[in-house]
């Protein structure tokens, strides 16, 4: 469309300049905490697209980011996909491996990193083939880096105008790039065009979505290499609200400190995050006051959690969504016929991933190929489509016949749906364990265990079984406190309230830490390796160790 009438970037931050022009963007960088306005921002986003032009970026290169949440990352949020090249965040805590064939496949012209991700990037580099040939690298900062030959970021932009000749982007142009992380196999690319980030960002700016206005303070704790932080970056410039980036590696005595400080009112981040925050908060003052929304996803939130926020006056928002489908699916929350339900409703409501945002669709598929019905009780996989939801992997014609089907992105996620149209998910297809025919969700088995006061965290995976073919064990991680002699007695007793006897865990094994995935999330695959063969008899659960089924 002519006239900068389509569906693109750029409008949002025109209007945050033009509107918004001393509206603060404050960042926690690797030299100190810094703060500008939208007015300095626009004009440093502009001389990044006059050094990217000079650097021989055109329309099309992909311009990768190594790089925590900052403001001279968020400069590149803007500054590349605008100018029509393609916005590539990498995921830094990914093997060495796996960042190797992400920048090849994407084939990365150059690649901005943080001055502390430096000697990880140049360990991928240092042990590659042909994979980082040709590829620049720009380092986050005012000074060289010792690990890289890099230019340093302010140098590599100072000479440059402050003003930029934007030019017409086609709303089907690439205008971002991200990896899934945490699968077998290598990455998968997906591109989100022009059009679908305009599209994710308004339907997040409706009532149903996460909407952020110019009253907002936002502060994306889920690192902007994941799925674009969720896609607040884009919101809060949209809505023209002040945005707070915690920096390289944020502990929680630094998010608590720019809560304070800055009077944060929305923030996001995996259960890890702000139960690393309620457990700060609870041997130190802190005031959250000002903290009105918490954003959690990346998994389930413990309703406990829901519940302490509640307590401190803060909405616990719950959300679901993918790399595919970039990523906002669905949010929870309360319809307006339950705000005056009972407690319990509401909290089991919220803990939910919630009702499907404004603009997509989807459907749940049994294993007969129908779809199950909308009681809470049904389980079967999410397929959802609409204006951002990939169709399509970049470079992998093999998993696009497997995970489309027309037009539909099958999500791999196991799910329920509520008769109110609220969904759960209560596993992903490769992690719900299928016992004797029928199905146990060991998401629900974890949220259950760690609603404990002396569990730190738990994960619950599926081992082979002769009889039931699958059996569930739990790894726990005990709290400081914790009686590790009745503890295990405490869980089943405590299970045995809510689920059936064929529910509970066949073992429950003690660990220090539960892995982690590259973006947060409880590594099954690493648990079932490094566990679960130690804590059974030759991989299997005994016969009479399963519990009756009656």
């Amino acid at each position: 469309m002519p006239g900068g009438t389509s569906q693109t970037l750029r409008p949002f931050l025109w209007r945050a300049t033009n509107l918004y022009p001393d509206t603060e963007i404050v960042s926690r960088n690797h030299d100190g905490l810094q703060r500008y306005t939208y007015s300095e921002y626009d004009a440093r986003t502009c001389q990044l697209a006059n050094a990217l032009e000079a650097a021989g970026i055109e329309t099309g290169d992909r311009v990768g980011t190594f790089c925590w949440n900052h403001s001279r990352h968020f400069e590149t949020y803007f500054a590349v996909p605008s100018m029509g090249a393609q916005l590539h965040t990498i995921n830094p805590l990914l093997p060495d491996a796996h960042i190797q064939y992400i920048v090849d496949n994407a084939d990365d012209q150059l690649i901005f990193v943080d001055p502390s991700l430096a000697p990880k990037l140049a360990g991928a580099v240092a042990d590659a083939d042909d994979e980082f040939d040709g590829v620049d690298f720009v380092v986050m900062g005012s000074e060289e880096s010792d690990d890289l030959e890099a230019t340093p970021y302010e140098s590599f932009i100072e000479d440059h105008e402050s003003d930029y000749d934007w030019p017409d982007v086609d709303e089907d142009q690439p205008a971002g790039m991200c990896y899934t992380s945490g699968t077998t196999g290598n990455p998968k690319g997906v591109e989100y065009t022009q059009q679908m980030l305009w599209s994710h960002t308004m339907a997040s700016q409706t009532p149903q979505g996460i909407p952020m206005a110019d009253d907002d303070v936002v502060m994306p704790v889920v690192p902007m290499f994941h799925v674009n932080a969720w896609g607040m970056p884009f919101t809060a410039t949209a809505g023209g609200a002040k945005q707070v980036f915690p920096g390289p590696s944020p502990e929680p005595e630094d998010l608590a400190t720019l809560i304070e400080d800055e009077g944060v009112t929305i923030s996001a981040g995996v259960p890890t995050v702000w139960l690393g925050l309620m457990d700060y908060c609870s041997e130190n003052e802190v005031d959250l006051s000002a903290l009105e929304t918490v954003i959690v996803g990346g998994s389930a939130a413990p309703k406990s959690m829901i519940e302490w926020f509640d307590e401190q006056g803060v909405e616990v928002l719950h959300a679901w969504g993918m790399t595919e489908t970039a990523p906002i699916g669905s949010v929870s929350h309360l319809k307006a016929d339950l705000h005056d339900a009972a407690s319990d409703t509401k909290i089991d409501k919220r803990s939910k991933q919630g009702l499907v945002v404004p603009g997509l669709e989807f459907k749940v598929v049994g294993d007969d190929g129908n779809e199950v019905a909308w009681n809470g009780e049904e389980f079967g996989e999410l397929w959802i489509r609409g204006p951002w939801v990939t169709t399509e992997y970049f470079k992998r014609p093999e998993a696009n016949e497997t995970d489309f089907e027309d037009g539909w992105l099958k999500t791999g996620d196991v799910v329920t749906v509520d008769a109110d149209g609220y969904m759960e998910i209560v596993d992903r297809e490769k992690d719900v364990i299928k016992s004797g025919g029928e199905w146990i969700s060991s998401v629900e088995l974890e949220n259950a265990i760690m609603a404990h006061d002396d569990v730190a965290e738990a994960a619950v995976v599926g081992v082979p079984h002769e009889r039931w073919q699958e059996r569930p064990v739990a790894f726990v991680v005990p709290g400081e406190d914790a009686d590790r002699e009745s503890l295990p007695d405490e869980i089943d007793d405590m299970l045995a309230d809510e689920y059936p006897k064929w529910w509970l865990p066949d073992e429950i094994e003690f660990i220090k830490q539960v892995p982690k995935t590259a973006t947060g999330k409880f590594s099954k695959k690493d648990i079932r390796q490094e566990y679960a063969d130690q804590s059974l008899v030759d991989g299997q659960v005994p016969d009479e160790a399963a519990p009756d089924r009656d």
